[in-house]
């Protein structure tokens, strides 16, 4: 049976492997966002909103084709919905997003001063907002150590023995007594990362993964 120090020690070697076999490989939104804006709190909201259920291929070009238009609140605020909706479009349910990333940046101009909150409560107090856009914004924006698990997070997670759950909230808090503080928004990055080229929903490619040797595959009923 593994002890927690065991799984901690795996966690840090398969983060370190994975930051060697994902270099060059296509960076998730959020990363790219941060690559061409900088730390924008409000630029990383918003694109984390947008690629809500639909891929990054598609989410990260819509996010900056809105970038265009507006970077801020106020200016968002400013713009037609018709306007923002030919942005974002093919995204995923874009009439929806459209619309509260408008009620979103009234909220915002209302009560912080147009300023994208930097702590868990206010965050989620943002209608439409969740734990794992909260987290992404304080990692990823903030720097704050926060873990934000999506469906890869969730899977791969499982699928390496590192937790045993059953839904995206229990897997965050079993990563946070497995995962040194330190590598909590990495390990985020990695595994997204990971997911969408490697560790697949279905069928993964488990012949010419990086951490093979260090994954039992829970789970994984057919891989390549």
């Amino acid at each position: 049976m593994q002890t927690d120090h065991t799984v901690q020690e795996r966690a840090t070697k398969i983060v370190k492997i994975l930051q060697r076999a994902t270099q060059g490989m296509a960076l998730p939104a959020a990363t790219s966002i941060v690559n061409e804006y900088g730390r924008d709190p409000y630029l990383i909201l918003v694109s984390c909103i947008l690629s809500l259920r639909t891929k990054d291929s598609v989410s990260w070009p819509a996010s900056r084709r809105l970038f265009f238009y507006a970077k801020t609140p106020s200016q968002m605020i400013a713009l037609p919905a018709e306007t923002i909706q030919k942005a974002i479009y093919p995204c995923g349910f874009y009439r929806q997003k459209t619309a509260q990333i408008l009620e979103l940046s009234a909220d915002l101009l209302a009560r912080f001063g147009g300023k994208v909150p930097d702590n868990e409560k206010d965050l989620l107090s943002l209608k439409g907002v969740g734990r794992k856009t909260a987290n992404l914004v304080l990692g990823v924006a903030f720097e704050i150590p926060a873990i934000c698990v999506d469906v890869h997070v969730h899977r791969i997670s499982n699928r390496l023995g590192l937790v045993q759950t059953k839904t995206v909230e229990e897997t965050e808090e079993a990563l946070k007594k497995v995962l040194p503080q330190n590598l909590w928004i990495e390990y985020n990055r990695l595994i997204v990362i990971w997911g969408q080229n490697v560790c697949v929903p279905q069928s993964p490619f488990c012949s010419t993964c990086a951490i093979a040797t260090a994954c039992p595959r829970i789970g994984v009923t057919r891989s390549r």
